[in-house]
């Protein structure tokens, strides 16, 4: 179906639909573009209003305003014109801040209540590639859908801080809004083709190679759980596969889960539970993210992307519970739940990867609800065997504002996944610990990688915070990416 003798599916191109990338670049500006620019203090302590150097009117302006730079506040300061002279950010005592308040981080609240302008830190912070990075986005807004879209007002631009990279901050930029971009479009937008198209555009840019497997050239291939899951939908599953970078650099590889719509299949979802599930791709998006950082910094690596993409739908073929699939790795497994299809789709996957024995093998997936319940929305569970691995991520999570935290693979929970039948069910056998046992499922068919890391991630911000609107997340990218880098992993060039 739909692919060569070979099983090769070549899909066509189109320019994207979404935000353009110079659109993300543009919030973001030289610090000697000449142009005049509107100064922004930070409230940091009691004493702020000195150090900032303000007019004795500006002085009496924020007292009259009542203004005590508390967290998250902000006052525009106007000139004796009318016009605005400055823009005071209030960062609240430091023994009442959220990890998510640190100055850097914090300027991403601004573009979304500023007026359009040309702004510049009037002083200093720690990290100002982070600060530029925030700023960039929480300048994010989707108006794909936007009747008004063409006439969207203008963003304002800060100049980039000393010691920010422009390169690299547009790349982190760019890469957090095609994700966020890929999970916020309608699912009747955004199937497994479509994907795919998302996929060779990101590709062609970079000078990667894409192929896929698509409809029942999957079973040919031997990734017989992916076209399982897939094939109740009109539209075909596919596995992508994205390859990038020298033949014999340390392998890295990504496998996203790409259920673009889950309707729990036969066992259905309630229909407030489906209301999310365009998000259910939101691992994909992820694993592009991260790709796109990866190539854009040319990391010396071997880079392959692997998205299992499908539609989890009801139809007269779709998968039962009860029914017993053959994995990839030969393994049998019994359907307990087909509302757990998620790990299935990525077991082929993960396996498929597995065969080239990776140095890095990371998966992302929208994957339980258990660990919203353990964790919330903001707080993505991470489960790796690597001691190391996991503390260097969470240290560059904590530090660029894109944390997570490690949660066990306990193997005294593996007996729970138990199936009289098969070699195992896909789910557990009881209603707890569902984010480890689903994470123990994922580990059965990693045998050959170095380091494998998997995080189930939320994909979605129930409200506005500092880095971004309500709406899709690319949870745990910029920590990996950041990991990477931080490796000491010289450049390809």
């Amino acid at each position: 179906m739909c692919g060569d003798h070979n099983g090769f599916h070549e899909a066509p191109m189109p320019a994207s639909e979404n935000t353009d990338a110079s659109e993300a670049a543009a919030v973001l500006v030289p610090a000697d573009s000449g142009r005049k620019s509107i100064p922004i203090w930070l409230a940091r302590d009691p004493d702020w209003m000195r150090q900032a150097g303000l007019t004795e009117a500006q002085r009496t302006w924020v007292e009259a305003q009542g203004f005590k730079g508390e967290g998250r506040k902000h006052l525009p300061l106007p000139a004796r014109d009318g016009s605005l002279a400055g823009v005071v950010l209030g960062l609240g005592a430091a023994r009442e801040r959220d990890p998510m308040d640190r100055a850097e981080l914090a300027l991403g609240l601004l573009p979304g209540l500023l007026p359009a302008g040309h702004y510049r830190l009037a002083g200093g912070v720690e990290d100002g590639e982070l600060a530029a990075v925030a700023w960039g986005l929480g300048a994010y807004r989707f108006r794909r859908y936007k009747s008004a879209n063409g006439d969207a007002p203008a963003r304002p631009q800060l100049e980039l801080p000393p010691g920010a990279d422009p390169g690299r901050v547009a790349a982190t930029v760019e890469a957090v809004w095609l994700g966020r971009d890929l999970i916020n479009t309608s699912a009747g937008d955004l199937g497994p083709e479509e994907l795919e198209e998302a996929v060779r555009r990101l590709a062609a840019r970079h000078g990667a190679s894409v192929s896929s497997i698509v409809g029942d050239d999957l079973v040919a291939q031997n990734l017989p759980m992916i076209h399982a899951v897939g094939r109740a939908s009109p539209r075909p599953p596919r596995l992508i596969d994205l390859t990038w970078g020298g033949a014999g650099a340390r392998r890295v590889t990504l496998v996203g889960k790409g259920i673009c719509f889950d309707t729990g299949g036969l066992d259905l979802k309630p229909s407030a539970s489906m209301l999310l599930m365009k998000k259910d791709m939101g691992g994909a998006a992820t694993a592009l993210a991260l790709a796109h950082m990866i190539m854009a910094a040319r990391l010396g690596v071997r880079l392959r992307v692997l998205i299992p993409a499908a539609e989890n739908s009801v139809a007269g073929n779709a998968f039962r519970p009860g029914d017993v699939l053959v994995s990839r790795a030969g393994k049998t497994v019994e359907i307990g739940n087909t509302d757990a299809e998620g790990r299935l789709v990525l077991a082929d996957a993960l396996a498929l990867a597995d065969e080239e024995r990776p140095d890095t093998l990371v998966s992302f997936a929208t994957l339980t609800g258990a660990a919203r319940t353990a964790l919330g929305p903001e707080l993505p569970p991470l489960y790796t065997d690597d001691d190391r691995l996991a503390e260097a991520l969470a240290a560059a999570g904590n530090r660029v504002g894109d944390p997570v935290w490690r949660m066990p693979f306990w193997t005294g929970y593996e007996s729970t996944l138990d199936s009289a039948v098969a070699d195992m069910n896909n789910v557990s056998d009881g209603a707890f610990a569902g984010s480890v046992t689903a994470a123990l499922f994922l580990r059965r068919f990693v045998k050959g990688a170095r380091r494998f890391a998997h995080f189930d991630i939320y994909g979605w911000r129930q409200q506005a915070k500092p880095l971004g609107p309500k709406g899709g997340e690319v949870q745990g990218a910029r920590a990996m990416f950041e990991v990477l880098r931080e490796q000491g992993v010289a450049n390809s060039e």
